[in-house]
């Protein structure tokens, strides 16, 4: 039985950089993983860099997201990836920036107030007429009625991110498991004992940054939380080289679309796949696929043309607020969250804020309204 600082369940995107940064505070970290790492959520995501707010509701989601409470988050994250990106090799870090387009009336007042809450929160954006942008960016479509333009916007390659940061981790001193999945996680004194199959450690932090199974680590710990793994699906059409120099998303709907270093056009939005399935990735869906292609062909006509390469799903973790969960709970000590809404892009920043409670300081945010408190279910009688 090992002893450690801390241990880190889920070494996806946000575990990874948890993983770098206590480790970089001082401590012995592990980092347990169920299967390889960056298979399921990171490592399937679009990856964007959402700087800028976007929509509130990717397809079929009911509850919308309160995007201008984000803002201030979104901002000391971008921060947080432009310290990684000088820290941390083979990141795939391409800060390219960003359009989010309108194609109603209501789409280019929401642009105005989104830029409006920009403002407010340091982050640069400015507001196109649709004239405007498709002089700056001739590829938009004849329906773009405004454009903003943010330069922080961008992304991260998914398949380079996370492993990018677990290597840069055990370089510094972080144990990494792959292929240990967690059976057991329990009270042992002033310490957690965390067990898997074939060994177990102990440590007075734990960490769940376990994606689409926060909830199932979770409730080895006898916490309920009110999490829902869902299912999302990508696509990639083929594109030549330089077709599309900048990150093109929709203020109404669910849309993003960049081209990545194989120049390939990846297209995400968060459309749904079918049902999440535990080992498994869940299967397409066909009306996803026609939804995601027609926003190209009304959105960006010439890029419309080239063919669909490929189609993925990938798993991520839901609230009932489609809120982001971070931190810990008053009665269950050592034991902290990390997750949920705009993960990809709050890595870093979580990893910072777990990093602060961890050593007894207080994060620099106010992430109260984060809390996994909230999340905890009431018994029913």
């Amino acid at each position: 039985m090992a002893d450690l600082d801390a241990v880190i369940i889920g070494a996806g995107i946000v575990g990874a950089a948890t993983t770098l940064a206590l480790t970089r505070s001082g401590l012995r970290v592990a980092v347990l993983d169920r299967t390889a790492p960056n298979t399921a959520g990171s490592g399937t995501t679009a990856g964007n860099l959402h700087i800028q707010t976007i929509h509130t509701r990717r397809p079929g989601q009911g509850t919308a997201v309160d995007v201008e409470k984000l803002l201030p988050l979104q901002k000391s994250t971008s921060e947080l990836w432009d310290v990684l990106g000088d820290t941390v090799p083979g990141l795939g870090l391409n800060r390219c920036g960003g359009f989010m387009v309108a194609e109603t009336e209501e789409q280019v007042h929401a642009l105005h107030t989104k830029h409006r809450w920009e403002q407010s929160a340091g982050i640069p954006t400015e507001v196109l007429t649709g004239d405007a942008a498709r002089r700056a960016l001739p590829l938009l479509g004849p329906t773009v009625e405004a454009a903003t333009w943010c330069a922080w916007d961008g992304f991260a390659e998914p398949d380079m991110a996370g492993p990018a940061l677990l290597q840069q981790a055990v370089a510094e001193g972080a144990h990494l498991y792959p292929g240990t999945p967690v059976t057991g996680l329990g009270r042992a004194g002033e310490q957690w004992c965390v067990s898997t199959p074939g060994e177990s450690w102990r440590a007075p932090v734990v960490i769940d940054a376990a994606g689409p199974w926060m909830a199932t680590i979770a409730a080895l710990a006898g916490v309920p939380l009110d999490l829902t793994p869902t299912s999302l699906q990508m696509h990639a059409l083929a594109a030549e080289p330089d077709a599309l120099r900048v990150l093109v998303q929709h203020v109404g709907e669910g849309m993003s679309i960049k081209q990545d270093r194989r120049h390939r056009l990846v297209l995400g939005g968060g459309w749904p796949a079918g049902p999440f399935h535990d080992r498994d990735a869940a299967p397409l869906r066909d009306d996803s696929t026609a939804g995601n292609l027609a926003q190209v062909e009304r959105l960006l006509p010439a890029l419309y043309r080239t063919p669909l390469l490929d189609a993925w799903t990938g798993p991520v973790v839901t609230t009932p607020d489609e809120m982001p969960v971070i931190g810990g709970i008053d009665d269950v000590p050592g034991l902290f969250f990390a997750g949920g809404t705009y993960s990809f892009t709050f890595a870093p920043l979580w990893a910072q804020v777990i990093t602060a409670i961890v050593h007894g300081n207080t994060p620099d945010l106010d992430i109260s309204a984060f809390s996994p408190a909230r999340l905890v279910r009431q018994p029913t009688h």
